[in-house]
């Protein structure tokens, strides 16, 4: 049998990898007598077995393609059975990336480590929720690495010294687990009993199991091949429950009546490119079941009391219209973008109406340039959260008189979320705030009054004085003159002089923004004199829906450019230098790293692309990956449309790589992970090694235990962390005994 690599590199590639590791290099033909003339690491090449591929008058060639486990399916539900080739070839990978990066950076990696976990409060608890006669939370023991939920009686809901009741402790069930994720997990509404979804593989397929509260009882029922979303029945008798396929998509709606062992087929859906979802409204009266793809929404309902119900319709689908939906003042309140709102607008229709988007009349009125992010619905307030000059704000409206008031913050740059909460029947609302240099603050705000009570804010245990750092929000001129919003984070004894390595973050699709939150990791970095930012660019929403819609499709290419423009404008005002600038993006932001080191390589000190999208045109031409359906809204449809093939193929970074002078990268990936498959990032670095042998060096590291969120636990995961924090460093040359540098 042939191995699909090969352990020899070339004499520049292995003199460049010797280099790295900061010691000189044996030429091949000296003999390896001693310790200091032992061979060093060399990269693995992967086998090329060209593939060609034909697809609306295109022809391309996959090298790699081979990569791809023909079962992936079987893999994503037990990883043992993957092909032994391409086993052999990630383990060589992950070997080759822990001999040049890992082992060297251990000291490095530790001290971050420690660094990072004397940062959280090991004993941590979250603030206790009431519902009845019961305050839920969940809390930390000391070492333990999984959340614990608990409950106390109402009376003593804020009062520490009060033994909780222990419902499901996630340290005793995820113990010796290679990998262990809870989905949703949730009382009943008799608080009688728990149901938990639990993954055990990181495919995301969950189990669904229930537990007596008082006895701590597990029933022999169980629920599988489940997103771990599901809602419990008013009578406490039932679950509804939604179903991962065979592709992994969430496809359809189960009713499972506990005790009978057996499911019911509620809403199945039809559409590969839709989404299926579950919840409860926000008053508790009805179960709603949402459907739809990224820019097309439908939402049908029924009464949460029922058994074997019959759905009703909010409004049928249509094409590119998006509708969310609360119940509030005994009628549906509606964010919509119908009739061109394009930042949203608000409507109302009374419940049960089947004239669907005839009957609905409008509350508030399109206002471009504030977005609508949210609602919540209590019995005499509706809470909406929108975004407006950039930043999110909360805005409270009367039910009796519709009258508002908005709750104001004064930082910069700063991020809000709302908590939600088990009670309808109350002024009291609970809110999140943070800010890059403020630690996260639970707030209670009684809506009457407009009292706030400060619950709790995030303690860091080694310490953290906020006016030890500055946060900044400036704007970077684009390609095209758009300004760019753009968060920047420093120590305020880092100088803005051109010498400061940076940290330049970004992802810029499917409308998501990045919050301008406070996250305790990045103070290992800020803390070492780097500037920490983040860029708002086109693909996300961060200066509303229109900023979203101008970097998708064949405007996907404005993304890219104002990652580039945001670092290129940090270099002009002093913030950094070209080449010391460490770019740093997730999935799709995976893409944004891989498509920027294409277009500007020599910005970049280093890229730490994290399980990223890179292989576009392929991925997007696979009709059955769980994602490529749902997705050809976002990048278009390579499939039938030569239009969408041409503009894909532009920007995939596979497909547009050269001979440049590409930086540093350290890419990874998960086995079990159904939204980036593990195949792209191997195929990624396998291209980069064979096109562009002379640059890099290129490190991949596959979590062969874990899928799309690495390493489970909340320690575990902070590993992985120093070990991208560690190849920061090193990349900007802030690690002596490991030289990255390609030149």
């Amino acid at each position: 049998m042939r191995h699909p690599f090969h352990l020899i590199a070339s004499v520049s590639a292995l003199a460049l990898l010797t280099a790295a590791c900061g010691q000189q290099a044996a030429t091949p033909s000296e003999p390896a007598t001693t310790e200091a003339s032992m061979p060093k690491p060399t990269p693995p090449m992967a086998e090329r077995r060209p593939v060609t591929i034909e697809q609306v008058g295109r022809t391309r060639t996959d090298a790699y393609a081979w990569l791809r486990d023909d079962e992936w399916q079987e893999v994503m539900k037990d990883p043992t059975t993957l092909d032994a080739d391409i086993r052999e070839y990630l383990e060589a990978e992950n070997a080759f990336t822990k001999a040049v990066l890992e082992d060297t950076t251990t000291a490095l990696q530790n001290e971050l480590f420690e660094e990072m976990k004397g940062r959280i409060k090991e004993d941590d608890s979250s603030v206790p929720a009431i519902d009845g006669p019961f305050a839920y939370f969940t809390f930390y023991r000391t070492g333990g690495e999984y959340g614990v939920v608990a409950r106390r009686p109402v009376a003593q809901a804020f009062d520490a010294d009060v033994e909780p009741q222990i419902l499901f402790d996630g340290d005793a069930e995820g113990k010796d687990q290679a990998y262990f994720d809870t989905g949703n997990i949730a009382h009943s509404p008799d608080h009688s009993k728990i149901a938990v979804a639990i993954d055990d593989k990181g495919s995301e397929f969950y189990t669904i199991s229930i537990r007596d509260t008082e006895t701590g009882e597990v029933s022999e029922e169980t629920i599988e091949d489940t997103t771990g979303s599901f809602v419990w029945g008013a009578n406490s008798d039932v679950i509804f429950w939604v179903k991962r396929d065979e592709n992994g998509r969430p496809s359809a709606v189960y009713q499972r009546v506990l005790g009978s062992g057996e499911d019911q087929l509620i809403y199945e859906e039809s559409d590969a490119g839709f989404f299926v979802g579950v919840s409860e409204s926000d008053s508790g009266d009805y179960i709603m079941i949402s459907t739809g793809g990224h820019t097309t929404s439908e939402v049908h309902y029924f009464a949460s009391d029922a058994i074997n119900p019959t759905l009703q319709t909010v409004a049928s689908r249509e094409t590119d219209v998006e509708y969310s939906v609360v119940d509030f003042d005994g009628e549906f309140y509606i964010a919509t973008n119908v009739d061109g709102a394009v930042d949203f607008k608000l409507m109302k229709a009374p419940i049960g109406s089947t004239e669907g988007k005839a009957a609905w009349e409008e509350v508030i009125p399109h206002r471009p340039g504030t977005l609508i992010l949210g609602m919540q619905a209590y019995r005499d307030q509706l809470v909406r959260m929108e975004r407006a000059g950039g930043l999110p704000r909360l805005v409270v409206r009367e039910r009796s008189d519709g009258s508002e008031h908005t709750i104001s913050f004064d930082e910069a740059a700063y991020d809000l979320g709302l908590s939600g909460g088990y009670e309808y029947d109350t002024t009291v609302m609970r809110f999140d705030y943070a800010s890059p240099t403020t630690p996260d603050q639970v707030i209670d705000y009684d809506m009457a009054t407009r009292e706030r009570t400060l619950r709790k804010t995030r303690e860091v245990p080694s310490g953290h004085n906020p006016d030890d750092y500055v946060a900044e929000r400036i704007l970077a001129p684009a390609h095209d003159g758009e300004e760019i919003p753009v968060t920047i984070l420093r120590h305020k004894d880092t100088p803005v002089d051109g010498t400061a390595p940076l940290l330049l973050y970004g992802y810029g699709s499917y409308g998501i923004t990045i919050p301008a939150d406070f996250r305790t990791s990045r103070l290992s970095l800020v803390d070492r004199g780097f500037i920490y930012v983040i860029a708002h660019i086109r693909g996300s929403q961060a200066k509303g829906y229109q900023w979203y819609l101008d970097g998708k499709l064949e405007k996907k290419e404005n993304t890219f450019k104002d990652y580039v423009s945001a670092g290129r404008y940090l270099v002009d005002q002093g913030y950094t230098s070209e080449g010391r600038i460490v770019g740093m993006g997730g999935s799709a932001g995976g893409l944004l790293m891989g498509a920027a080191a294409n277009m500007d390589p020599e910005l970049f000190g280093g890229i730490v692309a994290a399980v990223p999208f890179v292989d576009v045109l392929t991925t997007m031409s696979d009709e059955s990956l769980p994602l490529t359906p749902p997705e050809w809204p976002e990048w278009g449809n390579p499939i039938t449309s030569a239009e969408d093939y041409d503009t894909i193929l532009a920007y995939s970074p596979i497909d547009q790589i050269k001979q440049r002078p590409y930086p540093a990268m350290l890419i990874t990936g998960g086995l079990t992970d159904p939204r980036v498959t593990y195949w792209e990032p191997a195929k990624w670095v396998a291209n980069l090694r064979n096109e562009a042998p002379d640059a890099g060096p290129y490190f991949l590291r596959i979590n062969m235990d874990a899928g799309h969120g690495g390493a489970s636990g909340r320690f575990e995961g902070l590993k992985e962390t120093a070990i991208e924090y560690a190849f920061a460093l090193a990349a900007v040359g802030k690690v002596e005994e490991l030289d990255l540098d390609a030149e």
